[in-house]
């Protein structure tokens, strides 16, 4: 294309543009007039009443899932210190009876050690009851006495 083809190109846009423009600025003035003419009647509810009960039960539902999280995050955090004092507890219980076996066993050892010290101490008087009285002797039988 040579240069006059595109100069008539271009002139042909341009006027289709201004074609254009006026078709519409006539279009929007008879809309204008139109609308000028119309008169419109709206009805509106004026009545701003707030549902208070239902904002305040958003509220509370809200305020009652915060707090329901809060506590499943608190557990959460908690629960490994509860579970291992738990541990422990259960440990020391167990080592609690283990050492209360231990001296009940160590009690009745010392009741039973104090009965045979009793018993022996019985056996060492008589003993030495037997030894201090007159004795006699097969030869004879002569009494002596032991001191």
């Amino acid at each position: 294309m040579n240069k006059v083809e595109l100069q008539a190109k271009v002139d042909g846009l341009t006027d289709e543009i201004n074609f254009l423009r006026t078709l519409y600025e006539t279009e929007l003035t008879q809309m204008q007039n139109h609308l000028h003419d119309m008169s419109v009647v709206l009805s509106m509810d004026n009545n701003r009443c707030l549902d208070l009960d239902s904002i305040i039960n958003e509220v509370k539902a809200q305020y009652k899932d915060i707090a329901q999280k809060s506590k499943a995050e608190a557990e959460a955090l908690d629960k490994p210190k509860l579970d291992e004092l738990e541990n422990k507890a259960g440990r020391h219980g167990e080592d609690l009876k283990s050492t209360k076996n231990e001296i009940m066993e160590l009690n009745w050892m010392i009741l039973r050690l104090r009965a045979e010290i009793e018993n022996v101490k019985k056996q060492l008087q008589e003993l030495q009851a037997a030894f201090s009285r007159p004795r006699m002797t097969w030869p004879g039988w002569c009494v002596t006495t032991r001191s």
